[in-house]
């Protein structure tokens, strides 16, 4: 059990670093380290691995979201005007999401994963961001954005950041408060989808001991005891260390990650 926990402490050490270095959600580590590390765990079936480490993303993003949304209010970068109206279609979307992930078969949510680490690792190679459009968009085409991104990080255990903060820019906002409206949505989707993957997984045979459903308490408390301390500190080194050429280095670390995945499917 102890290590697991010095695991579980990596864990968030390694999301919170490269958050706070990089930009990105912390879920881009956490879910394929803690899937790595469940199947280390003999308590823990292969076909779980990766709905606990979803879900257990998701509720540890409760916990380093709230720090970096309180840090971003602070300084004035959260636009509340446009969280209103996009945080209920967020946690309609990740709920539905994580409801429908617990059905999904594991070869697929594990293809989904691998497709959209590519996806995600290719927009990071390119530092590409769509052209703003200038103006906010109507209800609709906000509860639709909403209903997407929250669908698709409950299925991936992010935050949302990856997807909501190029819809921000293509609305006209400028990174700065995209960035910190990004992480007080992110609040929205990981209570939701934390919920969400509780009740599906709630009373499934093989869950390891001190579990919500899909949720692992000690590997959500581990992830978020560490990644909160890690992240300022991958911030602070942002300003000296050759972030663009860390960007590329990690776009080929998720691509092969990926191909890891697609491997395990086809062995």
């Amino acid at each position: 059990m102890l290590t697991l926990i010095l695991l579980y402490l990596a864990c968030g050490a390694a999301a919170g670093l490269c958050a706070g270095l990089l930009g990105l959600g912390g879920g881009l580590v956490v879910v394929p380290l803690l899937n790595y590390i469940f199947q280390l765990d003999p308590s823990v079936p292969n076909d779980l691995g990766l709905r606990l480490a979803v879900g257990t993303s998701l509720a540890s993003i409760l916990f380093t979201g709230a720090s970096s949304t309180r840090a971003h209010a602070l300084r004035g970068s959260v636009l509340w005007s446009w969280v209103r109206p996009l945080a209920p279609a967020l946690a309609l979307g990740t709920f539905l999401g994580s409801r429908m992930a617990a059905s999904l078969p594991i070869f697929g949510l594990k293809l989904f994963f691998a497709c959209f680490l590519v996806v995600v690792a290719i927009q990071m190679a390119a530092d590409y961001y769509p052209v703003s459009r200038g103006k906010k968009p109507g209800r609709a085409v906000l509860a639709g954005a909403g209903l997407f991104i929250g669908g698709v990080s409950s299925l991936v255990g992010l935050g949302g950041g990856t997807m909501s903060v190029p819809f921000l820019r293509w609305s006209g906002i400028d990174m700065r408060r995209a960035v910190g409206t990004s992480a007080a949505l992110g609040l929205f989707i990981a209570a939701s989808g934390a919920l969400g993957y509780m009740l599906s997984g709630w009373g499934a045979p093989g869950l390891p001991p001190h579990s919500l459903g899909y949720v692992s308490l000690p590997a959500t408390l581990g992830v978020a005891a560490t990644s909160i301390f890690f992240a300022p500190l991958g911030a602070r080194l942002s300003h000296a260390l050759p972030v663009n050429i860390l960007r590329n280095g990690f776009a080929v670390f998720l691509v092969l990650l990926a191909v890891h995945l697609a491997w395990g499917l086809l062995a």
